[in-house]
This record gives C-alpha cells, sequence and structure tokens, in this order.
C-alpha cells in the first residue's frame, strides 16, 4: 500500500473517531434521538450554514463516487457513501480517496 493511500486510511480513521466523540457525547446526554440531533443542528445560523454546507459536499462526493463506479467499474468506491450519510463527509472523503484505483 502506498504512503498517500496509508495517509488518506488515517484521515478516514480520524474523520471516524473526531466526530463520533461529540455525537456518542449529545446522545449521552440527550438519548438516542436522531430528530433531536437534526434540532441541534439548527440552533442557529452559523450551526445551519455547516449543515448546509456539509450535506452539499456529501451529495457532491457521492455523485462523483456514483459516476466513478460505473465509469470503472470501482465498486469498492460505494462503501464511502454509506460511510459518508452514515459518520460524515469526513470520512467518507478520505476514505473514497484510499479506494480509488
Amino acid at each position: 500500500m502506498t504512503p498517500t493511500r496509508l495517509l488518506f486510511l488515517a484521515l478516514a480513521i480520524l474523520g471516524t473517531v473526531l466526530p463520533m466523540r461529540y455525537f456518542l457525547a449529545w446522545f449521552g446526554e440527550n438519548g438516542f434521538s436522531i430528530m433531536g440531533m437534526v434540532d441541534a443542528w439548527h440552533v442557529n445560523a452559523a450551526t445551519s450554514g455547516l449543515v448546509w454546507d456539509l450535506t452539499i459536499a456529501a451529495l457532491a462526493l457521492t455523485l462523483w463516487v456514483l459516476i466513478e463506479a460505473v465509469q470503472q467499474r470501482n465498486w469498492w468506491g460505494l462503501v464511502a457513501i454509506p460511510a459518508t450519510f452514515c459518520i460524515g463527509v469526513s470520512c467518507g472523503l478520505p476514505l473514497y480517496l484510499a479506494l480509488r484505483r
């Protein structure tokens, strides 16, 4: 495995661990409520802007992954889509870059 791929995998791991620390802490304080978390994301204009920024980035990444998967038959790259929407762009993007041929 090349050093670049290892770096992208390390970033994918960091992009999983760091956000999950905050998500799990929030769930610990507020109970497991997805809608409660969505409401918390929109408590002010700054957080709403960040949510929209990340949502658009996630959609762009998803389109990129789908188009390249079909064109290059790189089906492993599709793993980045659920990683993006279940964890975040901070995991999905570096994971996809590590899985690219």
